[in-house]
């Protein structure tokens, strides 16, 4: 796709890019000086930054380089993905994030295992820490996974080698600068990805001749099919629902970020916004996906379609802008997911052993964490280098084990300590065995291990309740 001088002119773009990405962190990393500037920004992120590391966040390499793939291949179906995404996140907002809000500024909460802890006692961090890092590993696995993918097409790197190379750029990155630093970013990173998402979006439908143009074509070539969201297989909608789309109401790096807001009205507003538009961003590039075949009419490797669609309808100077918003989408998503893991492990595993925690030994504990966690995002991203499944399988380990415990422990007090820690660990383990024995009766680990949770949260606290009734009794009498 590029001739040698082009390709000597991203590589030196990208290396001037991670260099500025490395200084940045390093120059923010004087101002991290306490353990909360390093996992919640210090608690006073305002209104613009906010939005746009939710956005950043939220959008990454798996919508932009999965999604696009996913319409091209099968069309409309992926916006069942974008559904699910809006449909929680509507709902954690609307029933949920005033009380997490709430509860982490009373409790000086920073991870998921913090809530746990307070409702289920400290025994529950370890499921929890479980939970999150088979998600957040996963995650952070993609986004190397991304990078690579971006590496091998440019500038023709061995992809096992361009997935080392985003792993150590990244964690190196990640390292300095912690939760403070990968917010100021995501400003920069934001803003890139959005407007080139966008723009890139409405040159696309103007080459395609407008989306009935589109519509025609797929018909004529029997494709009609792609323009429906009907035409996935009701247990693949549910997959997207219950993995990536419930995923949303125990994503760490939310919760994070709502007690990172300078204020709870910063927060509601932040988030309402953040919501519509990665919305719109997730449908827009699936669109693209499905402009490409059937509007620019375009017989290409599916995994190469955003670099193709970009090649095809800009220049080569804007080509470039477009792999750099593409690094910006990837780098934003990798590294926000590397703090809310690492927090995990320094927060809910390290921080409870170590006597006399101070501010600077915590801080050196944070940034051990992340090479920790970046190890094992390595692995991963060796071992399921497939970007959606990757994301999926993470999101559907983190689901099953924590949403039922941790979504019902927030609004009823009723449940018992060893309900909710039976529900985390019965739900956590049946999803990974399942996964391990790769899906008896092609059933989905979240189809299994979800529903087993919730089975096992409320007969537990039934029972739980009932004794402790009865023994009660029996002490009056």
């Amino acid at each position: 796709m590029f001739n040698d001088q082009e390709m000597m002119i991203i590589t030196i773009a990208v290396i001037v890019y991670f260099f500025f990405l490395f200084g940045f962190s390093i120059w923010v990393s004087r101002g991290v000086k306490t353990y909360d500037d390093y996992n919640v920004a210090g608690r006073g992120v305002r209104m613009f930054s906010l939005i746009l590391t939710f956005v950043a966040t939220a959008i990454g390499g798996s919508i932009l380089l999965g999604y696009m793939t996913s319409g091209y291949e099968i069309g409309m179906g992926q916006q069942w993905a974008n559904i699910g995404i809006f449909i929680f996140s509507v709902v954690l907002v609307l029933f949920f994030a005033k009380r997490i809000r709430m509860l982490g500024e009373k409790h000086n909460m920073v991870t998921l295992g913090d809530f746990t802890a307070l409702r289920y006692g400290e025994k529950a961090r370890l499921p929890t820490v479980i939970a999150v890092l088979m998600a957040y590993c996963s995650i952070t696995g993609m986004q190397f996974v991304s990078i690579a993918t971006i590496l091998s097409f440019t500038m023709d790197v061995n992809f096992t080698v361009g997935i080392i190379i985003g792993w150590v750029l990244l964690t190196i990155k990640t390292y300095f600068g912690g939760l403070k630093a990968v917010v100021l970013q995501d400003a920069i990173h934001g803003t890139v990805q959005t407007v080139g998402i966008f723009l890139l979006f409405f040159v696309v439908m103007y080459y395609s001749g407008g989306w009935q143009n589109v519509e025609q074509n797929a018909r004529e070539a029997g494709d009609g099919w792609m323009l429906s969201i009907s035409s996935l297989p009701t247990q693949e909608i549910f997959v997207f629902l219950l993995t990536i789309g419930a995923y949303q109401c125990v994503r760490q790096d939310l919760w994070q970020r709502f007690w990172a807001a300078s204020s709870e009205k910063t927060m509601n507003i932040g988030y309402w916004i953040s919501i519509i538009l990665s919305a719109l961003t997730g449908v827009v590039v699936v669109l693209i996906g499905i402009m490409s075949l059937h509007g620019l009419n375009m017989t290409i490797d599916p995994t190469l379609v955003y670099y193709e669609v970009v090649g095809e309808v800009f220049p080569f100077s804007l080509v470039l802008i477009m792999i750099l918003a593409l690094l910006a989408t990837v780098i934003s998503t990798a590294d926000s997911f590397f703090i809310s893991g690492a927090s995990s492990i320094v927060n809910d595993i390290i921080g409870p052993r170590v006597k006399n925690p101070s501010n600077q030994k915590m801080l050196f504990y944070s940034r051990v964490s992340v090479g920790i966690v970046s190890v094992i995002a390595l692995l991963l991203a060796l071992y399921i280098p497939q970007l959606v499944s990757l994301w999926i399988t993470g999101t559907a380990m983190l689901v099953s084990g924590m949403l039922a415990p941790i979504m019902v422990g927030l609004v009823w007090g009723g449940v018992t300590k060893i309900a909710g820690l039976a529900s985390m660990w019965s739900g956590l383990v049946t999803s990974i065995v399942w996964q391990l024995l790769d899906h008896p009766f092609g059933l989905h680990p979240v189809f299994v291990g979800l529903p087993l949770s919730i089975i096992v949260l409320f007969t537990v606290t039934f029972v739980t309740t009932n004794r402790n009734r009865d023994a009660n009794r029996s002490e009056a009498l």
